[in-house]
């Protein structure tokens, strides 16, 4: 089995800092059995890691800039690292992922 990074992009709209609502917490709920499901499979090699959204930028020259690439549509909110045969077996498991369902898309990269 190899390793594959899910990245998950977009998705943010969802809260946007507001308080949990019903259908929040219903989409957290998707994720949590999401996490489960994967665990149970024993393909989830390291959980999810959810991303502050303020971030930093180290640029050539090694100076900082405070702050994400956030001004495009897909900023990444978190990662997991799956075990999968292949990519189309990666990509079966990340079409079930729940940022799917709220506009949100999941990257996927092979770790060597």
């Amino acid at each position: 089995m190899n390793e594959y990074l899910l990245v998950f992009r977009g998705g943010q709209q969802i809260n946007e800092g507001k308080p949990l609502t019903g259908k929040i917490r219903a989409y957290m709920q998707d994720w949590q059995h999401w996490f489960d499901q994967l665990a149970a499979r024993d393909i989830l090699v390291r959980p999810v890691q959810r991303l502050d959204i303020p971030g930093m930028i180290l640029l050539p020259n090694n100076s900082a800039a405070g702050g994400s690439y956030s001004e495009t549509p897909q900023l990444i909110e978190g990662l997991v690292i799956i075990k999968a045969v292949d990519y189309n077996a990666a990509l079966e498991v990340a079409a079930s992922c729940p940022i799917l369902t709220v506009g949100g898309c999941v990257e996927i990269r092979l770790g060597n």
